[in-house]
């Protein structure tokens, strides 16, 4: 399955980099597959290990904070591995070119 999710800390003010850095050194000590965007992170796995990831990201934000709000976006397909990678290049084939990434 691919999981995009953000953990957005509230209350904190408008830079949230060092909190959103401590997110992503969660996600990559997971050794999960996973790709940063702007907007979130999208992983692949099962459903167990994101889940467990996402709410420990969330937790260890929800430590120095009043309030996260933490969005979960699921595509979930079986049989069909490395979307990660396999969903964008389906969609450049069909389009005749490279998109940016």
């Amino acid at each position: 399955m691919l999981v995009e999710f953000s953990v957005i800390p509230i209350g904190i003010g408008s830079s949230l980099g060092s909190q959103l850095a401590e997110v992503l050194k969660i996600v990559d000590a997971s050794g999960l597959p996973y790709k940063l965007n702007p907007m979130g992170t999208v992983m692949e796995g099962e459903w167990d290990e994101i889940m467990k990831l996402v709410k420990k990201c969330h937790g260890a934000i929800m430590k120095k904070g009043e309030r996260v709000v933490t969005t979960i976006t699921i595509d979930d397909r079986k049989g069909k591995p490395d979307r990660i990678e396999l969903k964008v290049k389906s969609l450049e084939k069909r389009i005749g070119k490279s998109l940016k990434k």
